[in-house]
Formats: C-alpha cells, structure tokens, sequence
C-alpha cells in the first residue's frame, strides 16, 4: 500500500474518516485517472467509527475488522496513504497547504473531510486522567486501558455516544451514572417517547440516569478523576468519566484561509465551499438540507458522509447533480437496534406505532400532518417502508399511522389511492410553506 508522503496531487482529501475514504473510492469507481492522496491525522488506515463505543469498546470487535477497506485495496487503486499529518494551513490562491511539521503540499482540487473534534466540558478538571471522549480508536483504547481497574463511571452527555458507551459499561458490570442537563436523553435528535424509552431500559439495566443535571467540576485524587460535582453540590464518586456532548467542527484552517462559515464550513448543493476547487463534506459540511424544509444544518452522520462524498466525487468526474439524501442513522444499546430515517426538527406530532412495552415499535413524527421521519426500535420493516413515506412526505393520519394492522407500504398505497397525487402534493407545499 501507498503509505508515504506526496507533494503534490490532484485531488488532496483532508480527513481519513468515512467521509474521506468513500470519496477515494468512488473517484477510482467513477474512473478518475489523476493521482489521489488521503490525509490523516491517526496513524490507522480509515475505519469505521460507530463501532467505537460499542463492539470495539466491548472487545467483541478486533479493531482490523473495523477496517473500511484493507491494505491492499488502496495499493491496488493507486490511493495514498498519509498517516499521522495533520494539515494547519491552506492557501487557496496557490492550491497550496502546510503540515504541522512544515512540510508544504499542493493540490488541484481539496477534499475537506475532517469530522470534528470531541467537544470538552470546560468546567475544572475536564483535563483530568481517567477523562475521556469517544471519537477515535485512540480514545477507546485509553479508555479501555482502564477499565480493570475501574468500577464507577460518570458519562456526561445522554445522546447517541454517552448512551451506546453507557449500556456497553452496565453490560461490563460497571456502576455507570449517566449524567444529562437536560430534562430528558436524546432531546435534540428524537421525540419525548423515545426518550422516555431509553431511559427506562437504561434504569432496567442498572444505569442511573440523571436528568436535568449540569456538572460544576471534576475532583481529582492523585492526579487522577474522583468524583463529579453537580452544581447543587452533590458529588459522584468516579473512577473514570466519559465525556459525549457532541463535536466542533475541525474547519480552521479553511475559516482562516476566507472560507464563508461558523459553526461548520457553508457548502453549496455540490458541496463547494466559498473557496476556489475546495469542497467540504461530513459532519463539518454545513448545508442546506431538503429534508430539513431547507434549513441549513450540519448532519453527523455515516450516511451524509458517504453521500456527499459521492456528489463530490460525480462532480468532479464530470457528472455533477445536487445532494438531496433522505438522512438515516442507527444505534444499538443492548439489544435494541435503533433505525432513523428522515429528520425529526420542528414535529409538532410523535405517533407511537406499536407496543412500547414489547421493545418492537416505531415513532413516526408528523409536522402539519405530513410524515418527515421515523424512529424504528426492533422494527427493520417500519424504518425500510418508512422512508418512502419520509420521501414522498405523505399526509397521513395519526390512526392509520399507529394501525400495526396494516404495512407503512400499505397505509403510503392507500393514502396515495384515497386521496390522489395532487392532493398529496398540495397538502406538502402547504406543509412546507408552514
């Protein structure tokens, strides 16, 4: 395999995650001749992340088959590897970058690829040993480094990442107290339902979920964590802490060399950022999303990463069309597998489809009527029916929606059937224009 440095190449991607390994492969599918660097700043060929805080933190998944591809894969398609460099500057006049080491490089077109960086508490004691994040290989490894002798775990943060970590640990045997501020888990990214959901399976599994709980600081006992403190004064005994509250952006360098953006690079349909022959995907890409009624937003997912790779990747082989992905997502606690499609900003309405009590159900979210997304729990047939309805965004009632009787493929028929396409359409733009 190509793993060595480059001076120059003509297409230059920045970031070695999801997003930057697809966008090399696709190139080559699409028959791109010209020669293709990948840069990254951990010295492992990309991987997949969500494993992270699941499998691989579990020790049920070896860390090579978390591989996106192997060795020989990008020796074969003539991809190089640049392990460990981290790029610090871009000029984008002279398509001309700098490595932290000095080292200079040049480019025809830039990939920037580069996720984000584990946002950090900014309280006393956030720097302590037996802190960690979730977002590397390198970050699971300290952390499972550790887990002999620990027993008590603080995880700060109830999203996607604080809970998988949270229910791997209880599943370890470890006292795991799972920290939130505020009044209920997974409350920017799913309905009240879900939430209260998760929170009792996690109580059901020994988790003590706190809600409404804001961290003051972390206490230290030679030199390491020893307990959180809340901001009313409690204190939780800890020997490790795990710290999910979300990423920052890693766009810097481009912010400083004029690209328009803040909280995430801003990109264009063919995900062009501001800046001559550089383009910008992933969870730092901010766009505007259909999905979204056409807000911009950024997207911290597998599935953006990928798809907007492949926008990214036709436009420059000369096929260029604009990103319009229906975004979907997934997360496994325990033995529950968690399937989103679509986009649940701004519901006004979450109707539950099926028994919550029997672990196998759905929440389907409606705004002014029309279906904009799901979330499947042990329901694989909802999440792959529904997204046609998210697609098409049907207008459909809450009880022929919560009728398990009847398929989503059956109820999206019949709703087209009874009331026709153009009713459809129109009740859609009236949706929209809400």
């Amino acid at each position: 395999m190509p793993e060595t440095d480059v001076s120059e190449a003509d297409v230059l991607i920045v970031g070695a995650g999801h997003g930057g390994a697809h966008a090399a492969i696709v190139l080559r599918q699409r028959g791109f001749a010209g020669t293709i660097a990948l840069v990254g700043e951990e010295p492992d060929l990309p991987y997949e992340r969500p494993p992270l805080s699941k499998d691989y933190l579990a020790g049920d998944k070896s860390f090579e088959r978390s591989l996106i591809r192997p060795p020989v894969f990008y020796a074969e398609r003539e991809i190089t590897i640049m392990t460990k460099r981290r790029v610090v500057a871009v000029e984008p006049a002279d398509h001309r970058g700098t490595f932290s080491d000095g080292g200079t490089f040049g480019y025809g077109t830039l990939f920037w690829a580069t996720g984000g960086h584990p946002r950090r508490l900014s309280c006393a004691g956030h720097d302590l040993s037996g802190v960690h994040s979730v977002r590397s290989r390198a970050d699971v490894d300290r952390t499972a480094g550790e887990l002999a002798n620990t027993v008590r775990v603080a995880i700060v943060g109830g999203g996607y990442i604080g809970l998988a970590a949270a229910a791997v640990l209880a599943k370890l045997g470890k006292h795991v107290t799972a920290l939130e501020a505020l009044p209920r888990v997974l409350a920017r990214v799913a309905g009240e339902p879900l939430s209260r959901f998760y929170e009792a399976e996690h109580r059901a599994h020994g988790v003590d979920i706190r809600l409404s709980t804001v961290v003051d600081c972390i206490e230290e006992s030679d030199g390491r964590a020893a307990a959180v403190r809340l901001a009313g004064g409690e204190r939780v005994a800890v020997d490790m802490v795990i710290v999910g509250i979300g990423i920052v952006p890693a766009v810097q360098q481009l912010v400083e060399a004029g690209a328009a953006g803040d909280n995430g690079v801003d990109v264009d349909a063919q995900c062009r950022t501001s800046l001559p022959d550089i383009y910008a995907i992933g969870d730092c890409a901010m766009h505007a999303n259909s999905f979204a009624d056409g807000r911009a937003i950024r997207l911290e997912s597998v599935q953006n990463a990928s798809d907007m790779a492949t926008i990214v990747a036709k436009a420059i082989t000369g096929a260029p069309e604009p990103y319009h992905a229906v975004p979907w997502l997934w997360s496994q606690q325990y033995d529950l597998k968690l399937q989103t499609v679509g986009l649940s900003i701004d519901h006004d309405q979450a109707i539950v489809r099926g028994a919550v009590a029997s672990r196998s159900f759905s929440v389907v979210y409606l705004k002014r009527g029309a279906v904009i997304a799901l979330d499947c729990v042990n329901a694989t047939r909802d999440y792959v029916q529904g997204k046609a309805l998210v697609e098409q965004r049907l207008v459909l009632s809450a009880p022929l929606l919560a009728d398990t009787t009847r398929t989503l493929k059956d109820i999206a028929s019949y709703a087209m059937g009874t009331h026709g396409k153009k009713a459809q359409a129109a009740a859609r733009h009236s949706s929209r224009a809400s």
